[in-house]
């Protein structure tokens, strides 16, 4: 049976819950030592604190970077209460026993998540002592309990309420585990954030670390995974931002799943191509666009972004890179319409009222508000594969017009053009093999995701219907012959784009030349598996 808390050690840069948690301990009869700013608060309120400094007999050096750091306190913490050996070390030592140790560390990840931060401001909230005394009383856990999070004060404070300050056994093990997971997840941030300004400084032989670190906390477990059978929860890597799906406010609906999740990022992703455009917005199925479109209103992008697949788009997922108005609101709750979420920069009042108020709508689709959409990021992105992980750079290449290479004997127009720069957007953003046709800024159809790309091909002829004719094709990946390229022209499109770097790029050439059909090379492929 493990004793009662004798003597607290409290050290916490976030006082949310502070003062209330060190009064419950303090009226159960535990001793209260304290560092800095946790000092203050706390005598502040009134209540009784040792600063660690008199406790120890040593002060606070060198800019507080020295404190916490001696025996008196990594003594207390580690001792085994039941080894003679180490009691005896203790009290010839005179060190004191320390059986509660609440710490959480310097905001590091909120540090270097803010916009121009110098490289000795992120150096100086790198905590060593913090960490430090977290793994001692972790590692030690059967007689001293870690708390490193203000959401674990309630359950501590009731046990010492109601066991006369003793813990249980399970929940000091529950705070250890919380404890090595903290500090991990702290370590390989800070790991990260290094690493990354090293490669922005030119000094790495290549963007990848040495070690591929996970990181974040649990922001919750979910009902199921893809499928029912499977378990799931969602994870978030440092503190949630503006612009990410995990910092996003949700105004309404049902829960989240982990199907919705991965088709709202995919749709963040695609409207992350936009921002500071036209209104754009986007519609996707399992994780596939199967309509976009930009127009000069909101409500019109819609409109034609549904029109690209009407039977697709029931129960899809939605991406807007403007704030969601009444006329989109309204275009979307008419004739049925049903989607399952929407990801959006926010929701005007008479929308959001107009959303959550329409029978069906208001109870069931997700609404979440990330607020300022940030373009697509550059970075590392992962895929876990048996037995490890890979890791690449994010696909962020934008091709635009003037990078685009004319290979055959009739040219595009100007509006053809920009319909295929488009279109090929559109196209990063689709499964592979993928084909995206196009007129304007609309998406008319889409072949997604199959083994032949002249299946794929075929898949968007069919969805895009008589719009075929005078359409743009946009592919992600060369046609290894002439057979898919001759489909679509035979369907009636009028120009097609493709990054070319086939051995058969010269017959696939040679049959737009005999059908004066203009055919551009980008140079950058997409694939998307």
């Amino acid at each position: 049976m493990s004793r009662p808390i004798q003597r607290a050690l409290l050290s916490v840069s976030d006082k949310t819950g502070l003062v209330d948690f060190a009064r419950v301990l303090n009226e159960a009869g535990v001793e209260l030592l304290s560092t800095g700013g946790t000092h203050r608060e706390l005598s502040a309120a009134g209540l009784p604190v040792i600063e660690v400094s008199q406790h120890t007999g040593a002060p606070e050096m060198m800019g507080g970077r020295v404190k916490t750091l001696h025996p008196k306190i990594h003594g207390g913490i580690l001792a085994l209460r039941d080894s003679e050996d180490h009691m005896g070390a203790a009290e010839a030592h005179g060190i004191g026993m320390i059986d509660l140790v609440v710490v959480n560390l310097y905001p590091f990840e909120a540090t270097v998540a803010k916009e121009g931060v110098e490289r000795s401001e992120a150096i100086e909230q790198i905590d060593i002592g913090g960490p430090s005394m977290v793994r001692s009383a972790a590692k030690n856990h059967a007689f001293c309990g870690i708390l490193t999070d203000p959401k674990q004060y309630g359950e501590v404070a009731s046990e010492v309420a109601e066991n006369e300050g003793v813990l249980s056994d399970g929940l000091r093990r529950r705070l250890a585990l919380a404890a090595f997971e903290r500090t991990a997840s702290y370590d390989a941030a800070i790991a990260r954030w290094l690493h990354t300004q090293e490669v922005l400084e030119g000094k790495t032989e290549h963007s990848f670390p040495d070690t591929a670190t996970g990181s974040g906390g649990l922001v919750g477990v979910l009902r199921y995974g893809e499928n029912p059978h499977q378990s799931a929860a969602v994870y978030g890597s440092g503190p949630a931002r503006p612009g990410t799906l995990v910092g996003a406010e949700v105004l309404s609906g049902k829960a989240l799943s982990y199907n919705n999740y991965v088709d709202l990022d995919a749709a963040l992703r695609l409207t992350s191509e936009f921002v500071g455009g036209a209104p754009f917005a986007c519609v996707l199925k399992h994780n596939n666009p199967c309509g976009a479109a930009q127009a000069a209103s909101l409500a019109e992008a819609v409109a034609g972004a549904w029109q690209g697949d009407p039977l697709s788009a029931f129960g899809s997922v939605l991406g807007f890179n403007r704030e969601v108005d009444l006329a989109t609101a309204e275009f979307l709750t008419a004739e049925r319409r049903f989607v399952e979420a929407i990801v959006a920069p926010g929701y005007s009042p008479e929308a959001l009222e107009h959303l959550t108020t329409v029978p069906k709508w208001g109870r069931n689709v997700r609404l979440l508000a990330v607020g300022e959409i940030l373009p697509l990021q550059a970075g590392l992105e992962s895929k876990q594969i048996s037995g490890g992980l890979l890791l690449q750079d994010a696909d962020v290449v934008a091709v635009g017009p003037e990078e685009c290479e004319v290979k055959t004997e009739a040219q595009p127009t100007p509006d053809q053009l920009q319909s295929m720069v488009f279109a090929n957007i559109i196209c990063k953003h689709v499964k592979s093999n993928a084909i995206v046709l196009a007129a304007g800024t609309r998406v008319l159809g889409v072949g997604a995701g199959q083994m032949s790309r002249v299946d794929s091909v075929g898949l968007a002829i069919e969805k895009a219907g008589p719009e075929v004719r005078g359409s743009v094709l946009a592919s992600d990946a060369f046609f290894p012959f002439p057979d898919g390229a001759e489909k679509a022209i035979n369907a009636g499109v009028a120009a097609i784009l493709q990054p070319g770097g086939s051995v058969k790029d010269r017959a696939v050439i040679a049959s737009c030349n005999e059908r004066e059909i203009p055919m551009v090379f980008t140079g950058k492929r997409h694939f998307r598996h």
